[in-house]
Protein backbone atom coordinates (compact mmCIF):
# COMPACT_ATOMS: atom_id res chain seq x y z
CA UNK A 1 0.00 0.00 0.00
CA UNK A 2 1.64 3.61 -0.67
CA UNK A 3 2.44 5.56 1.78
CA UNK A 4 0.04 8.81 1.72
CA UNK A 5 2.46 12.28 0.85
CA UNK A 6 1.35 13.94 3.76
CA UNK A 7 2.37 11.06 5.89
CA UNK A 8 5.92 10.85 4.33
CA UNK A 9 6.48 14.18 4.99
CA UNK A 10 5.79 14.01 8.79
CA UNK A 11 8.26 11.20 8.78
CA UNK A 12 10.51 13.25 7.40
CA UNK A 13 10.03 16.09 9.76
CA UNK A 14 10.21 13.80 12.74
CA UNK A 15 13.44 12.17 11.66
CA UNK A 16 14.69 16.02 10.99
CA UNK A 17 14.14 17.00 14.95
CA UNK A 18 15.92 13.62 15.96
CA UNK A 19 18.77 14.79 13.60
CA UNK A 20 18.72 17.89 15.43
CA UNK A 21 18.79 16.66 18.22
CA UNK A 22 21.87 14.67 17.72
CA UNK A 23 23.92 17.41 16.25
CA UNK A 24 23.44 19.82 18.92
CA UNK A 25 24.34 17.20 21.46
CA UNK A 26 27.51 15.72 19.86
CA UNK A 27 28.55 19.42 19.24
CA UNK A 28 28.70 20.43 22.37
CA UNK A 29 29.84 17.01 24.64
CA UNK A 30 32.43 16.90 21.83
CA UNK A 31 33.83 20.11 22.85
CA UNK A 32 33.42 19.22 26.84
CA UNK A 33 37.77 19.34 26.60
CA UNK A 34 37.27 23.42 25.75
CA UNK A 35 34.55 23.89 27.89
CA UNK A 36 36.53 22.50 30.83
CA UNK A 37 39.37 24.61 30.32
CA UNK A 38 37.65 28.09 29.33
CA UNK A 39 35.41 27.54 32.57
CA UNK A 40 38.13 25.97 35.33
CA UNK A 41 36.09 22.73 35.86
CA UNK A 42 37.16 20.19 37.05
CA UNK A 43 35.59 15.93 36.57
CA UNK A 44 33.49 16.44 39.93
CA UNK A 45 32.36 19.90 39.27
CA UNK A 46 31.46 18.74 35.65
CA UNK A 47 29.48 15.73 36.59
CA UNK A 48 27.28 18.05 39.08
CA UNK A 49 26.95 19.93 36.60
CA UNK A 50 25.73 17.31 34.01
CA UNK A 51 23.20 16.29 36.62
CA UNK A 52 21.59 19.22 36.85
CA UNK A 53 20.93 19.03 32.89
CA UNK A 54 19.88 15.15 33.86
CA UNK A 55 17.33 16.35 36.02
CA UNK A 56 16.34 19.40 33.91
CA UNK A 57 15.98 17.21 31.45
CA UNK A 58 13.87 14.64 33.57
CA UNK A 59 11.52 17.83 34.29
CA UNK A 60 11.28 18.47 30.29
CA UNK A 61 10.02 15.42 29.90
CA UNK A 62 7.20 15.08 32.11
CA UNK A 63 6.33 19.34 30.89
CA UNK A 64 6.09 17.65 27.51
CA UNK A 65 3.50 14.82 28.56
CA UNK A 66 1.71 17.43 30.52
CA UNK A 67 0.91 20.05 27.70
CA UNK A 68 0.68 17.06 25.13
CA UNK A 69 -2.64 15.53 27.45
CA UNK A 70 -4.09 19.05 25.85
CA UNK A 71 -2.59 19.74 23.04
CA UNK A 72 -0.12 18.01 20.27
CA UNK A 73 3.39 16.43 20.34
CA UNK A 74 4.25 18.70 17.07
CA UNK A 75 3.35 21.84 18.93
CA UNK A 76 5.88 20.57 22.41
CA UNK A 77 8.43 19.38 20.01
CA UNK A 78 8.91 22.94 18.33
CA UNK A 79 8.81 24.27 21.49
CA UNK A 80 11.63 22.20 22.82
CA UNK A 81 13.51 23.19 19.65
CA UNK A 82 13.38 26.73 20.11
CA UNK A 83 14.96 26.16 24.15
CA UNK A 84 17.60 23.32 22.63
CA UNK A 85 18.29 26.64 19.94
CA UNK A 86 18.90 29.15 22.31
CA UNK A 87 20.33 26.91 25.08
CA UNK A 88 23.47 25.90 22.93
CA UNK A 89 24.00 29.48 21.01
CA UNK A 90 24.01 31.18 24.90
CA UNK A 91 26.57 27.87 26.11
CA UNK A 92 28.73 28.43 23.43
CA UNK A 93 28.76 32.29 23.39
CA UNK A 94 28.17 33.25 27.55
CA UNK A 95 30.29 35.90 28.72
CA UNK A 96 30.55 34.40 32.34
CA UNK A 97 30.50 31.41 34.54
CA UNK A 98 26.76 32.04 35.74
CA UNK A 99 25.33 32.72 32.13
CA UNK A 100 26.86 29.24 31.04
CA UNK A 101 25.30 27.41 33.50
CA UNK A 102 21.78 29.29 33.40
CA UNK A 103 22.32 27.96 29.51
CA UNK A 104 23.01 24.61 30.64
CA UNK A 105 19.51 24.65 32.39
CA UNK A 106 17.46 25.95 29.70
CA UNK A 107 19.14 23.50 27.35
CA UNK A 108 18.38 20.57 29.89
CA UNK A 109 14.61 21.36 30.23
CA UNK A 110 14.91 21.76 25.94
CA UNK A 111 16.49 18.02 25.65
CA UNK A 112 14.28 16.86 27.64
CA UNK A 113 11.18 17.88 25.74
CA UNK A 114 12.57 17.17 22.65
CA UNK A 115 13.53 13.63 23.59
CA UNK A 116 9.55 12.95 24.60
CA UNK A 117 8.05 14.21 21.52
CA UNK A 118 10.34 13.42 18.76
CA UNK A 119 9.26 9.98 20.07
CA UNK A 120 5.80 10.60 20.41
CA UNK A 121 5.71 11.62 16.89
CA UNK A 122 8.07 8.20 16.05
CA UNK A 123 5.43 5.90 17.82
CA UNK A 124 2.63 7.33 16.27
CA UNK A 125 4.58 7.01 12.81
CA UNK A 126 5.08 3.53 13.29
CA UNK A 127 1.57 2.50 14.31
CA UNK A 128 0.43 4.51 11.27
CA UNK A 129 3.40 2.37 8.81
CA UNK A 130 2.14 -0.54 10.38
CA UNK A 131 5.82 -2.12 10.37
CA UNK A 132 9.07 -1.09 12.84
CA UNK A 133 10.28 2.14 11.61
CA UNK A 134 12.02 3.24 14.80
CA UNK A 135 15.31 2.41 13.95
CA UNK A 136 15.35 4.77 11.25
CA UNK A 137 14.65 7.83 13.58
CA UNK A 138 17.36 6.43 16.26
CA UNK A 139 19.02 6.26 13.43
CA UNK A 140 18.77 10.12 12.30
CA UNK A 141 19.78 11.14 15.77
CA UNK A 142 22.85 9.24 14.75
CA UNK A 143 23.52 10.76 11.94
CA UNK A 144 22.96 14.40 13.32
CA UNK A 145 25.67 13.23 16.06
CA UNK A 146 28.18 12.11 12.97
CA UNK A 147 27.56 15.70 11.56
CA UNK A 148 28.20 16.82 15.24
CA UNK A 149 31.38 14.83 15.85
CA UNK A 150 32.57 15.65 12.55
CA UNK A 151 32.12 19.18 12.76
CA UNK A 152 34.18 19.45 16.08
CA UNK A 153 37.21 17.50 14.13
CA UNK A 154 37.05 20.00 11.63
CA UNK A 155 36.68 23.16 13.83
CA UNK A 156 38.71 21.88 16.95
CA UNK A 157 40.94 24.70 16.62
CA UNK A 158 38.24 27.72 16.38
CA UNK A 159 37.10 29.35 19.61
CA UNK A 160 34.19 27.28 21.22
CA UNK A 161 32.05 30.04 20.06
CA UNK A 162 31.81 28.44 16.50
CA UNK A 163 29.51 26.25 18.24
CA UNK A 164 26.49 28.81 18.31
CA UNK A 165 26.48 28.02 14.72
CA UNK A 166 24.55 24.67 15.15
CA UNK A 167 21.66 26.50 16.77
CA UNK A 168 20.45 27.14 13.27
CA UNK A 169 19.30 23.63 12.34
CA UNK A 170 17.14 22.68 15.21
CA UNK A 171 15.05 26.51 14.13
CA UNK A 172 14.73 25.16 10.96
CA UNK A 173 12.79 22.13 11.64
CA UNK A 174 10.74 24.40 13.97
CA UNK A 175 8.89 24.91 10.93
CA UNK A 176 8.41 21.65 9.49
CA UNK A 177 5.37 19.47 8.64
CA UNK A 178 5.39 17.40 11.91
CA UNK A 179 2.67 15.59 12.46
CA UNK A 180 -0.47 16.92 14.33
CA UNK A 181 -3.41 15.72 15.82
CA UNK A 182 -6.58 15.67 14.27
CA UNK A 183 -8.64 14.32 16.21
CA UNK A 184 -9.63 15.16 20.21
CA UNK A 185 -7.74 14.95 22.55
CA UNK A 186 -7.96 11.29 24.26
CA UNK A 187 -9.26 10.66 27.52
CA UNK A 188 -6.08 9.88 29.38
CA UNK A 189 -8.22 8.15 32.13
CA UNK A 190 -7.58 4.90 30.06
CA UNK A 191 -3.98 4.71 30.89
CA UNK A 192 -4.81 3.72 34.03
CA UNK A 193 -5.28 -0.13 32.27
CA UNK A 194 -1.21 0.14 30.86
CA UNK A 195 0.42 -3.24 32.13
CA UNK A 196 3.16 -1.61 33.61
CA UNK A 197 5.37 -4.00 34.82
CA UNK A 198 6.51 -5.36 31.47
CA UNK A 199 7.00 -2.06 30.37
CA UNK A 200 9.43 -1.59 33.42
CA UNK A 201 11.33 -4.70 31.91
CA UNK A 202 11.77 -3.08 28.45
CA UNK A 203 12.62 0.39 30.30
CA UNK A 204 15.53 -1.32 32.16
CA UNK A 205 16.96 -2.30 29.43
CA UNK A 206 17.10 0.88 28.14
CA UNK A 207 18.97 2.50 31.43
CA UNK A 208 21.61 0.57 30.63
CA UNK A 209 21.56 1.59 26.99
CA UNK A 210 22.10 5.13 27.91
CA UNK A 211 24.19 4.04 30.88
CA UNK A 212 26.12 3.41 28.10
CA UNK A 213 25.53 5.62 25.23
CA UNK A 214 25.58 8.61 27.96
CA UNK A 215 29.27 7.78 29.28
CA UNK A 216 30.78 7.36 25.96
CA UNK A 217 29.92 10.59 24.16
CA UNK A 218 29.93 12.60 27.74
CA UNK A 219 33.53 10.69 28.68
CA UNK A 220 34.93 9.58 25.89
CA UNK A 221 36.63 12.57 24.45
CA UNK A 222 38.24 13.12 28.30
CA UNK A 223 38.94 9.91 28.48
CA UNK A 224 41.22 10.39 25.22
CA UNK A 225 42.62 13.52 26.42
CA UNK A 226 43.23 12.65 29.75
CA UNK A 227 44.50 9.12 29.86
CA UNK A 228 46.48 9.20 26.26
CA UNK A 229 49.14 11.93 24.37
CA UNK A 230 45.72 11.76 22.06
CA UNK A 231 46.41 15.47 19.43
CA UNK A 232 43.81 17.70 21.38
CA UNK A 233 42.01 17.79 17.45
CA UNK A 234 41.14 14.05 17.53
CA UNK A 235 39.47 13.47 20.83
CA UNK A 236 36.46 13.23 19.28
CA UNK A 237 37.63 10.34 17.28
CA UNK A 238 35.97 8.98 20.55
CA UNK A 239 32.42 9.53 19.67
CA UNK A 240 32.25 10.05 15.94
CA UNK A 241 33.41 5.62 15.23
CA UNK A 242 31.24 5.19 17.84
CA UNK A 243 28.10 7.05 16.55
CA UNK A 244 28.69 5.80 12.49
CA UNK A 245 28.63 2.14 13.69
CA UNK A 246 25.86 2.77 15.60
CA UNK A 247 24.71 4.79 12.58
CA UNK A 248 25.13 1.49 10.52
CA UNK A 249 23.37 -0.83 13.12
CA UNK A 250 20.30 1.35 13.14
CA UNK A 251 20.10 1.28 9.51
CA UNK A 252 20.17 -2.32 9.20
CA UNK A 253 18.24 -2.79 12.53
CA UNK A 254 14.84 -3.53 10.99
CA UNK A 255 16.07 -6.65 8.87
CA UNK A 256 18.13 -7.87 11.31
CA UNK A 257 15.52 -8.16 13.89
CA UNK A 258 12.69 -9.08 11.22
CA UNK A 259 15.43 -12.24 10.52
CA UNK A 260 17.37 -12.87 13.86
CA UNK A 261 14.04 -11.71 15.99
CA UNK A 262 14.73 -9.15 18.83
CA UNK A 263 15.90 -11.23 21.87
CA UNK A 264 19.15 -12.53 19.96
CA UNK A 265 20.02 -9.42 18.17
CA UNK A 266 19.94 -7.77 22.04
CA UNK A 267 21.50 -10.23 23.74
CA UNK A 268 24.71 -10.46 21.16
CA UNK A 269 24.92 -7.35 20.94
CA UNK A 270 25.00 -6.91 25.02
CA UNK A 271 27.96 -9.34 24.54
CA UNK A 272 29.58 -7.44 21.89
CA UNK A 273 29.55 -4.07 24.06
CA UNK A 274 30.78 -5.62 27.15
CA UNK A 275 33.63 -7.15 25.16
CA UNK A 276 34.26 -3.32 23.45
CA UNK A 277 34.20 -1.51 26.77
CA UNK A 278 36.86 -4.12 27.93
CA UNK A 279 39.22 -3.35 25.04
CA UNK A 280 38.68 0.28 25.71
CA UNK A 281 39.31 -0.01 29.77
CA UNK A 282 42.64 -1.99 28.79
CA UNK A 283 43.34 0.14 25.78
CA UNK A 284 47.24 0.62 25.94
CA UNK A 285 46.74 3.37 23.17
CA UNK A 286 44.44 6.12 21.87
CA UNK A 287 43.80 3.91 18.55
CA UNK A 288 43.11 0.82 20.45
CA UNK A 289 40.62 2.79 22.49
CA UNK A 290 38.84 4.88 19.31
CA UNK A 291 38.49 0.67 18.35
CA UNK A 292 36.85 -0.14 21.38
CA UNK A 293 34.28 2.57 21.35
CA UNK A 294 33.74 2.03 17.39
CA UNK A 295 32.61 -1.77 18.85
CA UNK A 296 30.64 -0.45 21.17
CA UNK A 297 28.71 1.57 19.23
CA UNK A 298 27.50 -1.58 16.77
CA UNK A 299 26.77 -3.49 19.52
CA UNK A 300 24.44 -1.34 21.61
CA UNK A 301 22.72 0.79 18.56
CA UNK A 302 19.61 -0.89 18.26
CA UNK A 303 18.34 -1.05 22.28
CA UNK A 304 16.77 2.26 22.50
CA UNK A 305 14.45 2.10 19.00
CA UNK A 306 13.65 -1.53 20.05
CA UNK A 307 12.86 -0.64 23.32
CA UNK A 308 10.56 2.85 22.71
CA UNK A 309 9.06 0.50 20.11
CA UNK A 310 8.02 -2.28 22.32
CA UNK A 311 6.72 -0.26 25.07
CA UNK A 312 4.45 1.37 22.49
CA UNK A 313 3.23 -2.08 21.16
CA UNK A 314 2.78 -2.97 25.10
CA UNK A 315 0.89 0.04 25.64
CA UNK A 316 -1.63 -0.13 22.52
CA UNK A 317 -2.47 -3.91 23.27
CA UNK A 318 -5.60 -4.60 24.48
CA UNK A 319 -6.69 -7.70 27.25
CA UNK A 320 -5.05 -10.57 26.06
CA UNK A 321 -3.23 -9.61 23.18
CA UNK A 322 -6.13 -7.83 21.56
CA UNK A 323 -5.74 -4.51 19.38
CA UNK A 324 -7.54 -1.30 21.12
CA UNK A 325 -9.81 1.09 19.18
CA UNK A 326 -7.19 4.07 17.88
CA UNK A 327 -8.58 6.50 20.49
CA UNK A 328 -8.39 4.33 23.69
CA UNK A 329 -4.81 3.04 22.02
CA UNK A 330 -3.20 6.92 21.37
CA UNK A 331 -4.52 7.63 25.04
CA UNK A 332 -2.51 4.24 26.69
CA UNK A 333 0.28 5.01 23.94
CA UNK A 334 0.43 9.24 25.19
CA UNK A 335 0.30 8.50 28.59
CA UNK A 336 3.53 6.20 28.41
CA UNK A 337 5.74 7.99 26.22
CA UNK A 338 6.80 10.87 28.10
CA UNK A 339 6.89 8.42 31.00
CA UNK A 340 8.91 5.72 29.12
CA UNK A 341 10.97 8.48 27.96
CA UNK A 342 12.52 9.12 32.15
CA UNK A 343 14.56 5.63 32.10
CA UNK A 344 16.62 7.37 29.50
CA UNK A 345 17.30 10.25 31.75
CA UNK A 346 18.39 7.36 34.90
CA UNK A 347 20.74 5.74 32.43
CA UNK A 348 22.01 9.15 31.48
CA UNK A 349 22.23 10.25 35.10
CA UNK A 350 24.30 6.78 35.55
CA UNK A 351 26.37 7.24 32.76
CA UNK A 352 27.11 10.95 33.06
CA UNK A 353 27.97 11.43 36.75
CA UNK A 354 28.61 7.93 37.85
CA UNK A 355 31.21 7.89 35.49
CA UNK A 356 32.76 11.03 36.41
CA UNK A 357 32.35 10.26 39.83
CA UNK A 358 33.64 6.71 39.88
CA UNK A 359 36.14 7.79 37.27
CA UNK A 360 37.49 10.94 39.02
CA UNK A 361 41.03 9.48 39.39
CA UNK A 362 40.75 7.45 36.74
CA UNK A 363 38.17 7.19 33.81
CA UNK A 364 39.66 3.71 33.20
CA UNK A 365 38.07 2.51 36.24
CA UNK A 366 34.73 4.91 35.49
CA UNK A 367 34.09 3.26 31.80
CA UNK A 368 34.66 -0.40 33.73
CA UNK A 369 31.56 -0.13 35.34
CA UNK A 370 28.98 -0.06 32.52
CA UNK A 371 31.29 -2.75 31.12
CA UNK A 372 29.54 -4.91 33.51
CA UNK A 373 26.29 -3.30 34.17
CA UNK A 374 25.24 -3.60 29.84
CA UNK A 375 25.49 -7.37 30.46
CA UNK A 376 21.95 -6.84 32.15
CA UNK A 377 20.45 -7.03 28.25
CA UNK A 378 20.81 -10.61 28.42
CA UNK A 379 18.50 -11.47 30.57
CA UNK A 380 16.15 -8.52 30.23
CA UNK A 381 15.83 -9.44 26.16
CA UNK A 382 13.18 -11.83 26.75
CA UNK A 383 10.79 -8.83 28.02
CA UNK A 384 11.01 -7.34 23.94
CA UNK A 385 10.09 -10.66 22.02
CA UNK A 386 6.84 -9.38 20.51
CA UNK A 387 3.50 -10.85 21.76
CA UNK A 388 0.69 -12.14 19.11
CA UNK A 389 1.37 -10.06 15.85
CA UNK A 390 3.39 -7.49 17.27
CA UNK A 391 3.04 -3.89 15.73
CA UNK A 392 -0.67 -4.04 14.57
CA UNK A 393 -1.41 -2.86 11.08
CA UNK A 394 -2.97 0.68 10.75
CA UNK A 395 -6.66 1.63 10.19
CA UNK A 396 -7.21 3.96 7.65
CA UNK A 397 -8.85 6.21 10.24
CA UNK A 398 -5.55 6.58 11.82
CA UNK A 399 -3.74 7.95 9.56
CA UNK A 400 -3.04 11.59 9.82
CA UNK A 401 -3.91 11.74 13.51
CA UNK A 402 -0.90 11.50 15.81
CA UNK A 403 0.41 11.75 19.63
Amino acid sequence: MAVPRTLARARLAAASGFFAQGLVFISLTSRLPDITEKWDIGELLLSLLLLMMVLLAGAGSVLAEKVAERRDSASMLRLGLLLVMAGVAVIALAPDRAVFVGAMAVYGVGLGVVDATTNMQAVALEHRYGRPILPSFHGAWTLGGVAGAGLSLATGSLPLGVVAAVAVVPLAVVFAPLLPRVQAVPDTAAAAAVPWRPILLVGLGMVLFYMVDTATQTWGPLFLDDTFDTPSGLVALATLPYLVASGVLRIAGDGLVARYGAVRVLRVGAVLGSAALAVVVFAPTWPVAVLGFTLLGAGVAVIAPLSFSAAARIAGGGPEGTVLDPDARQARVDAVIARFNQFNYAGALLGSVMTGVVGSGSLRVGFAVPMVLILGIVPLARAFAPIGTGVSAPRPSDVGSAS
